[in-house]
């Protein structure tokens, strides 16, 4: 089997008519957990839609009973060294980077079980719906070993004490914990996962993709800066948004009383 066949099977690709993407890591036996092949596949899918105008939202989906469950355990221990782990945890952050720097919007869809990394993958997503039956955990300080890498994505999401407390303690949340802490927008029942994520991912390809991808990069940007910075960067940002055909057409829409006529 060739390296780009290994890559379809651990990831699987579709694209609809309205530029919605969905990639399902399909890797259920092994929990979906993010091994070296997987973090490969997803990078190089993920830098491929950056590119790719015609995508508008990506959804990120999983088959199996989990999620994802982490960094893949046997892989890490079979080569031991201070090395390989950085260069290891490097390409997870960069292919968790590269989630934020895309120009569309991510949507965690989470059916079960979501631990380490595979919790800091729908912290990094930009939305998440859960089933009721999914978990979350930072599990790794139970093996010893302290989720510093998950930690910058969980820190993000939730408030610092909610965030540490999982990040110390290991323990699991239940779906509706994880909503009410900010690390998912909407929980529903298991066999409602697949419409409301389909609904959330419906309602942005509804909206001018420009603005969309000029709103991301702006929300994640801002957050890092101080108030008075972050308003100067967000004030540049909406007057070049304004300056857009799609954002003079839609208030022309809204002055003429009528909907706007958005080309994408």
């Amino acid at each position: 089997m060739s390296s780009g066949e290994q890559q379809q099977s651990l990831l699987l690709h579709e694209q609809d008519a309205g530029g919605i993407v969905t990639l399902t890591m399909n890797r259920p036996d092994s929990f979906n957990a993010l091994s070296e092949a997987m973090l490969e596949a997803l990078q190089r899918q993920f830098d491929a839609i950056a590119t790719d105008e015609s995508v508008r939202v990506v959804i990120l989906a999983a088959k199996g009973r989990a999620f994802c469950a982490g960094h893949d355990l046997k892989e890490m221990r079979a080569e031991p060294s201070t090395a390989y782990y950085r260069e290891l945890f490097a390409r997870c952050g960069r292919m968790m980077m590269a989630i934020q720097q895309l120009p569309v919007p991510v949507i965690a869809k989470v059916q079960g079980v979501a631990t380490a990394a595979g919790c800091q993958l729908v912290a990094t997503c930009d939305l998440a719906v859960a089933s009721k039956q999914a978990r979350f955990a930072v599990s790794g300080v139970n093996l010893g070993l302290f989720c510093s890498t998950p930690a910058v994505a969980l820190s993000r999401n939730l408030g610092r004490k909610a965030a540490f407390e999982m990040l110390v303690t290991g323990d699991f949340i239940s779906a509706d914990e994880a909503m009410a802490k900010g690390l998912v927008n909407r929980v529903v029942a298991p066999d409602e996962l697949d419409a409301a994520a389909s609904a959330l991912a419906a309602s942005i390809t509804a909206k001018p993709r420009v603005a969309v991808s000029i709103g991301k990069s702006l929300f994640y940007r801002q957050l890092e800066k101080g108030i008075e910075a972050a308003y100067d960067d967000a004030g540049n940002a909406m007057a070049c948004n304004m300056m857009d055909e799609a954002a003079l057409e839609g208030v022309q829409a809204f002055i003429d009383k009528r909907k706007p006529d958005w080309k994408s």
